[in-house]
């Protein structure tokens, strides 16, 4: 017997006595195998009885022809097909860098976006504007059938209401573009997250708009100090418009409306506010009980900022020495507008020593406000201001070592915090004749947040179970 018998021989007698010791696993084993493979009857044979006696094997090769490919492939031949793409402008694009992103090789229309007057304003313009392009599938890029671009009202009073649609389209007599004003419309959306870290944080994860996320700050600035008193683990939802263009969210200035409703679980309190406008009044936000959220002092003189030093004891950064800080400071860009926090007359405008430019401004009760470091001052002495008013902009003068805002609140001369003034501040209520139709727009919003908060659960148990036992 030959060597390679020989080895044949031994790995079945190997077998034999594997299967004669392990009856039930052998068993067990093929009919699992069976199953799988859709087999119901079998039988098994003594390993002796296998002839292993080599069998000459023959290979038959037969040519099988299909019918029909040469309609099929003329068929295809003749059949156009059409790529979809979608982009964004960018402020370095010409004609041809945005053609070529875009899947296009036509020299014809990169002139055509280059001379005619309607398509030359696609390029021109603050960019982010949402283009749509229809192309020939060709190798190397098609040429352009279609290009419909949405961005800015022409007229920027309207930029909050209307966009500008601009389309290229190629028919039998060439390119041709027109441009048309169009009103956006008004979706309702939802949102929710739970705290990790900050609150832009959250808010990223759960995609919602910075916009959307500033104006929840501003909600509850009075009832939460999100310096000192955010938790991980807090919660809060949202319902809020955004702005479409052709059903799409623009993608220019703020694609976010005004939030509607919003509720924040900060520990073990819960703070709800709903937007609401009486007749003859420009709208405010309330508490589910009917109460303004709106005080006679803002929590902060900025509408965006983050605090990098608040009402406490800090080491002075100037001096090298630790004092008490009796202000907040506000880090920003330079530039950012400022604003008045509640109702006064400007006492103070110019540059004083280590404040450098500076806005100091007096409200009833023997209260006052200071705003340093300003890049620019906006106001004059004596001017009377309401809440809200910008007087000037986030700057680095005097003692600064980067833009920023120092902001101080006075009572009788004495510091305090103006987190605590914004807290105590009285609140007003709606009117008898408003609060039944209050109570009923507010129980309907309730019931979106309430919506918005499981589907948000039922996301993080989701993403919580193990990958493997979900894909089990």
């Amino acid at each position: 017997m030959n060597k390679l018998g020989e080895k044949v021989r031994l790995q079945l007698a190997h077998a034999d006595l594997t299967i004669r010791r392990h009856p039930k696993t052998f068993s067990a084993i093929v009919t699992a195998a069976l199953t799988f493979s859709g087999v119901t009857a079998f039988g098994v044979a003594p390993l002796s009885m296998i002839d292993s006696t080599p069998k000459n094997v023959q290979t038959v090769v037969e040519t099988v022809t299909p019918s029909g490919l040469d309609e099929q492939a003329e068929a295809l031949a003749e059949y156009e097909m059409l790529l979809h793409r979608t982009d964004l402008t960018r402020s370095t694009d010409t004609a041809d860098t945005l053609l070529r992103r875009l899947g296009v090789s036509d020299p014809e229309a990169a002139q055509f976006l280059r001379t005619d007057p309607a398509a030359r304003t696609i390029l021109s313009g603050r960019p982010g504007k949402m283009l749509q392009a229809v192309t020939e599938s060709t190798p190397g890029g098609g040429q352009l059938q279609e290009l419909v671009v949405r961005g800015p009202a022409a007229d920027s009073a309207q930029n909050s209401t209307h966009f500008t649609r601009i389309t290229v389209r190629r028919d039998d007599s060439g390119l041709k573009a027109t441009s048309e004003q169009l009103p956006m419309q008004v979706e309702t959306r939802t949102g929710a997250a739970t705290i990790s870290s900050t609150l832009f944080a959250a808010a990223d994860e759960a995609r919602l708009p910075d916009a959307v996320t500033g104006q929840i700050a501003e909600m509850f600035g009075s009832d939460i100090d999100f310096r000192r008193e955010l938790r991980k683990g807090d919660r809060f939802s949202v319902v809020y418009e955004t702005m479409t263009a052709d059903g799409e969210p623009v993608t220019w200035g703020t694609s976010s409306g005004r939030v509607l409703a919003a509720r924040f679980i900060n520990g073990n309190d819960t703070h709800a506010a709903v937007w609401f406008q009486e007749p003859g009044t420009k709208g405010a936000y309330f508490s589910p009980d009917g109460k303004s959220k709106a005080k006679a002092f803002l929590a902060s003189p900025l509408a965006f900022s983050r605090v990098t030093s608040g009402f406490a004891m800090r080491f002075h950064p100037i001096m090298q020495t630790w004092r008490a800080h009796l202000g907040v400071d506000y880090g920003a860009p330079t530039g950012t507008p400022v604003r008045v926090v509640g109702d006064g007359v400007v006492d103070f405008a110019g540059v004083q020593n280590g404040y450098g430019n500076v806005v100091i401004v007096k409200h009833s009760g023997d209260r006052a406000t200071v705003y340093a470091h300003l890049s620019r001052i906006d106001v004059r002495k004596g001017q009377s201001v309401s809440q809200s008013d910008l007087i000037g902009a986030v700057g680095a003068t005097g003692w600064a070592t980067g833009p920023h805002l120092h902001f101080e609140f006075k009572v009788k001369g004495a510091h305090v915090d103006p987190m605590q003034i914004a807290r105590a501040a009285q609140a007003t209520e709606l009117s008898a004749a408003a609060r039944a139709r209050f109570d009923s727009m507010s129980r309907q919003l309730q019931e979106q947040l309430a919506s918005a908060e499981r589907d948000q659960a039922t996301r993080s148990a989701s993403a919580a179970v193990p990958r493997r036992q979900r894909m089990e």
